[in-house]
């Protein structure tokens, strides 16, 4: 028994075939992924936003109630590693370039081997000291590196993507025969920016002839029309990129005859805002459907008739996905794991969970029933971290940060281990706050948030339940208003 695993950051689940009936990006891999596979229909993110989700993946449980973006915590359980200890041979190939920055550091190391392609974003990897020739429109300040990258990738060859995917195709090529290996291929894209080779932009006729536009900020949209059409059509183009070679892929386990005793997963750890609500991007705005509500295709050669099946079961693949690989190769999730193996969802559409929370560190708190989804804003500002890393995700944490931090009793999770309360209290009250409810059957674009106190206090007891199960420290309740 074989996994792969194939792992994008920032698919827009509405703009696929599968997903929507007239979808915005050419992607007929993905349609034809949906064939091969259980297409879930209610996914949903869990701890936000890249390496937060990555550790959810690692451990089985949402981690971002306690901390924000940072590295595995000693304490942790890494299904990869507890794989590679059971003799399952764990191999990961990625351009996710996070990873080998100080907030991802000890992700990589628990794989039995590893590969890294670089050049994403604004990974510094060209020992370049002029300085690059930036559009006067963008500010080179912070961007610099990315520039950088651009002048030194000139074929698709080059490109980060490319060389993971192949390095993914090298590694089926080499061991399709052998039993018992789990393969993580993993893309930066479709993530910003926005840069793709010409032939994928050609797909998408444009007569935009405005500044150069594939990278939005974290911010309101200000820009026209025309220029938010722009960013749509550089990001379809590079979702086309992803499709084609995600074809490729699907083209190699045709080609191996793998179909029939490996396990193929397909999933993102978030969407991306592309205008809709008036946003760029994520993390700022409230949680809205277009980030947390994914994609999620998954074969599992136990159960062919799954195929070409839609289900309905609520999952979040992040805390998910680790007790299913378990379980796949007959190994018993560990207790501090919340999630739960999704082998009778695949099969026969079993019920996972009456609701699932979500969020990141310090902002809002959320949850949804898979009808219902309710975005809890905090009363007040701050949230205390609690941790054993010093690490941010590009350097440490400040030194007034650390003189203030404190050891705090262990969690129910931490193996007996104190942590380090790093931060505040529940900070200063808010000038104002928005609770927003929206029913998704009647209002799948969250258009008109509900006033229903009885749907709210249902909503809230799923909250907070679900809060006890993770142990959430008790700053999380307090500056939620929420009785524990």
């Amino acid at each position: 028994m074989r996994v792969i695993m194939m792992m994008f950051d920032s698919v827009n689940r509405h703009m696929l075939g599968p997903y929507s009936s007239d979808p915005l990006v050419k992607a007929p891999n993905f349609v034809r992924l949906a064939q091969r596979t259980a297409t879930f229909e209610r996914s949903y993110v869990c701890s936000m936003p890249c390496m937060p989700a990555r550790r959810d993946l690692h451990t089985g449980r949402p981690s971002f109630l306690h901390c924000g973006w940072g590295p595995l915590e000693p304490f942790d359980d890494s299904v990869p590693q507890m794989l590679s200890q059971q003799g399952i041979y764990t191999h990961l190939a990625s351009d996710h370039y996070h990873y080998w920055e100080d907030g991802g550091s000890t992700y990589h190391g628990r794989y039995d081997s590893w590969e890294f392609f670089r050049g994403q974003e604004g990974d510094p990897f060209v020992g370049q000291v002029k300085d690059p020739v930036v559009p006067q429109n963008i500010n080179g300040k912070g961007r610099r590196s990315d520039w950088v990258n651009r002048m030194h990738i000139k074929t698709e060859a080059q490109f980060p993507q490319t060389q993971t995917f192949a390095a993914g195709l090298k590694f089926l090529d080499m061991n399709h025969d052998q039993d018992r290996w789990f393969l993580q291929i993993e893309c930066f894209d479709p993530h910003e920016p926005f840069v793709v080779p010409d032939r994928y932009q050609d797909m998408y006729p444009s007569d935009y002839d405005g500044p150069l536009f594939d990278w939005p900020g974290y911010r309101q949209v200000t820009e026209s029309p025309n220029q938010v059409a722009e960013a749509r059509r550089r990001y379809a183009a590079l979702l086309t990129q992803c499709d084609t070679n995600l074809g490729r892929l699907l083209d190699a386990m045709d080609r191996h005859d793998m179909w029939k005793d490996t396990m193929l997963i397909v999933w993102t750890d978030h969407g991306f805002m592309l205008g809709e609500h008036g946003c760029w991007a994520k993390n700022w705005m409230p949680l809205y459907e277009e980030v947390s509500h994914t994609p999620f295709f998954v074969w599992d050669p136990r159960c062919p008739p799954s195929a070409g099946r839609r289900r309905a079961a609520l999952v979040q693949p992040a805390i998910d996905l680790g007790p299913t690989l378990l379980d796949f190769f007959g190994m018993t999730p560990t207790r501090d794991m919340l999630g739960k193996s999704l082998a009778g969802a695949i099969a026969h559409d079993d019920d996972v969970r009456a609701a699932a929370l979500f969020g990141y560190h310090g902002s809002r708190i959320n949850v949804t029933d898979g009808r219902y989804k309710y975005l809890r804003d905090p009363l007040s500002q701050g949230c205390p971290a609690y941790t054993l890393s010093t690490n941010m995700m590009r350097g440490f944490k400040r030194a007034e940060q650390l003189a203030g931090a404190t050891l705090a009793e262990p969690f129910a999770f931490t193996k007996n281990m104190p942590t380090l309360k790093i931060g505040g209290g529940h900070g200063e009250p808010r000038q104002e706050v928005q609770h927003l409810l929206f029913d998704l059957k009647a209002d799948p674009h969250e258009q008109h948030p509900l006033d229903d106190p009885v749907i709210e206090k249902r909503m809230i007891d799923h909250m907070v339940r679900l809060m006890d199960e993770a142990d959430a420290p008790p700053e999380q309740y307090q500056r939620m208003g929420l009785i524990h």
